[in-house]
């Protein structure tokens, strides 16, 4: 009995812990995973790591070389440069946002001067 209990506890906490299917994300966490489906191939995603393609620039060290925020218009009408093979992308304007608020969180503390 006191096995069964522990049990119907421990599911109880990870499922009040654990987010729901439909709720909402925030922006960063979208941003975060139109990076994952769309960019990870090549690019470090994350906050460490080294990217798949090394001529692809880790997406931490991307405000050492340019304004985010200039991604912007890039992100929304098509990139269709950058490295080598990098395909073209075109977001929508809330995912252009996602984008931009999720590598603003990651960037490396050192930043462009």
């Amino acid at each position: 009995m006191k096995h069964a209990i522990a049990l119907a506890a421990i599911f109880l906490v990870t499922a009040c812990a654990s987010p729901a299917p439909n709720e909402p994300q925030s922006s960063v966490e979208r941003g975060q995973a139109m990076a994952a489906q769309n960019c990870s191939g090549c690019h470090a995603i994350g906050r460490s790591g080294d990217s798949p393609a090394p001529q692809a620039p880790p997406f931490r060290t991307l405000s050492q070389n340019y304004p985010l925020e200039a991604l912007e218009e890039a992100f929304a009408e098509g990139i269709s440069v950058g490295h080598a093979g990098m395909p073209e992308f075109a977001f929508a304007p809330e995912d252009v946002n996602a984008l931009v608020a999720y590598l603003q969180s990651i960037q490396d503390t050192l930043t462009r001067e």
